[in-house]
């Protein structure tokens, strides 16, 4: 009988990194402070009334441009390389693949971010991601980033729930994810959606409500935020922003994957039970 899978869906900045992905090397380099490079990005779609994501992917490249630095793939590539992962998040992939397979489980990992695609595809870990849902630029001729190819904001996150519920991965096919379907690659109920606020309730919203589980982090003495969001009701648990072994993230997780098993399990009871019940109706009523 074939496994069933467990999905984990994480954003990305300030969720498996210590901050936002531009902020390590390609800020800097403009000569602008984290807060001037985001401030004059909500200027620029203010200014303009288009969606702040694509505020700032103007601005990278408008910037970019101006300082006549590279706007290639290979560039975004090489940010990647700079970017700085929570405590535990290099082995976090390994440790709960393992537990879950001793649970009877696939276990698959998929980021869904407004970040950029090309930097998160360079960084160490995404060797253990089966796909990255994210910003991507076009390219033209020579090589040089020239349009948004995809954009993913907070609400748009939530297509892709639906997308890896049915198993539909390739974004130029609308055809599957439209489609009613008999059997799920993944049930709601056995996804988990790891964020770190309020960009990301969307998602936690969709997917608490399908009986999926929902667990926000907060950094080290800025718990305020991710405390409402329990208050309301939006997520399962709040964690510390820390994925090492016996962490509290780690140790809720597993409780989860625990949870999903004995869920499972009552299924097939159930699932067999009625299987006999309906063989026994036909068996006397002949």
């Amino acid at each position: 009988m074939k496994k069933p899978t467990i999905a984990f869906l994480y954003d990305f900045d300030r969720t498996l990194s210590s901050k936002d992905q531009q902020e390590y090397t390609f800020i800097p380099s403009l000569g602008l402070t984290a807060d001037e490079f985001w401030s004059k990005a909500d200027d620029l779609a203010n200014k303009y009334q288009m969606d702040r994501i694509l505020g700032y992917m103007k601005l990278m490249l408008d910037e970019s441009i101006k300082k006549g630095l590279p706007i290639t793939r290979e560039a975004f590539n090489e940010l990647g390389k700079k970017v700085e992962l929570l405590p535990g998040v290099d082995t976090w992939f390994e440790r709960i693949n393992k537990f879950g397979k001793e649970c009877g489980f696939n276990v698959e990992h998929y980021i869904l971010s407004s970040g950029l695609k090309e930097i998160m595809e360079a960084t160490p870990i995404a060797k253990y991601i089966k796909r990255i849902f994210a910003c991507e630029y076009h390219y033209d001729e020579n090589g040089n980033a020239d349009w948004p190819k995809n954009l993913v904001n907070y609400t748009t996150k939530t297509q892709f729930l639906f997308r890896i519920s049915k198993g539909s991965l390739e974004l130029n096919d609308d055809s599957k994810v439209n489609m009613e379907v008999k059997t799920r690659a993944v049930k709601y109920e056995n996804m988990i959606y790891i964020g770190d606020g309020i960009t990301d309730v969307p998602c936690m919203t969709l997917i608490r409500d399908k009986h999926g589980y929902a667990i926000a982090l907060y950094h080290k003495n800025k718990k305020s935020k991710i405390s409402k969001l329990l208050l309301d009701d939006r997520v399962d648990f709040a964690c510390l922003a820390n994925y090492e072994e016996g962490s509290d993230l780690e140790s809720s997780v597993k409780k989860i994957i625990e949870k999903i098993k004995i869920q499972e399990e009552l299924n097939e009871k159930f699932n067999q039970q009625l299987k006999e019940a309906k063989k026994y109706e036909v068996e006397n009523n002949d």
